[in-house]
């Protein structure tokens, strides 16, 4: 579903991912860890088509970025540090606007089904600049699924939500892994990672350093497979005698 070879991108002279490749199979659920500017954000923003690397081949669902981001955004759901939602607007209007945008049959249904799983129905006159930020980052989240993508890209996608905002997410992410969709989701939350992905990919230094599958994770073990999969200089990843743990040499 996602073919990413010796991708590489640089800002000036600083160069924050240097020959990344990363693969996703239909169907997985990847949690992508690692410490703050190991590169995780500009990766997403790369296969979301809203940043161009330096060099590299990606395939998402069998297109090429750049070349047909066209095509790539219409399977894409993307929850980002930035709600890309528009301040003038009411919620309802705001995915009337993206519902048109992907051409869903039945718009005004979808969108109600939507407000109500994010918990926005009574608020959805009105506008989201009167949103707080959990308010926004819930309404990017409906954003996101409104039109039932194949894949799905989430950058620490549970900062800014309270508690009961936060399980309303696992609840959906739980309900798009169980219907097929590909996701793959940074963050710091181990333990929230732990429960819902089916695999953990660490990425240090510009590079995926370490990989495993749930059957080889439980939560308990994730953050010692973490720690030593960041802990040596340049991001190579420590032996471990776990022998089902990829390790990556860089």
């Amino acid at each position: 579903m996602i073919e990413v070879r010796r991708l590489t991108k640089r800002f000036g002279l600083k160069t924050v991912l240097k020959d990344l490749d990363f693969h996703v199979q239909a169907g997985e659920f990847v949690a992508l860890l690692g410490p703050n500017g190991a590169g995780k954000t500009t990766f997403l923003r790369i296969l979301a088509s809203l940043s161009r690397p330096a060099m590299g081949e990606i395939r998402i669902a069998g297109f090429r970025l750049p070349q047909q981001a066209t095509a790539i955004r219409h399977i894409l759901g993307v929850v980002s540090h930035q709600p890309l939602l528009y301040g003038d607007l009411t919620a309802e209007e705001n995915l009337h606007f993206y519902g048109k945008m992907y051409g869903i049959d039945l718009p005004e249904k979808r969108i109600r089904e939507v407000l109500d799983l994010v918990g926005l129905s009574l608020r959805s006159r009105d506008l989201v600049r009167t949103f707080s930020r959990g308010m926004q980052q819930r309404l990017a989240i409906g954003r996101a699924v409104l039109h039932d993508p194949e894949v799905m890209l989430l950058d620490e996608p549970h900062t800014g939500l309270d508690q009961d905002a936060s399980i309303m997410l696992d609840g959906v992410l739980r309900e798009v892994a169980a219907r097929g969709r590909t996701v793959v989701m940074t963050s710091h939350d181990l333990a929230r990672a732990a429960d819902l992905a089916s695999r953990f990919d660490v990425i240090s230094r510009g590079k995926i350093v370490a990989s495993a599958g749930r059957a080889e994770m439980s939560a308990e073990r994730l953050p010692v497979f973490y720690r030593e999969a960041i802990s040596e200089t340049g991001g190579r990843a420590a032996a471990s005698p776990d022998h089902s743990i990829h390790r990556v040499q860089v």
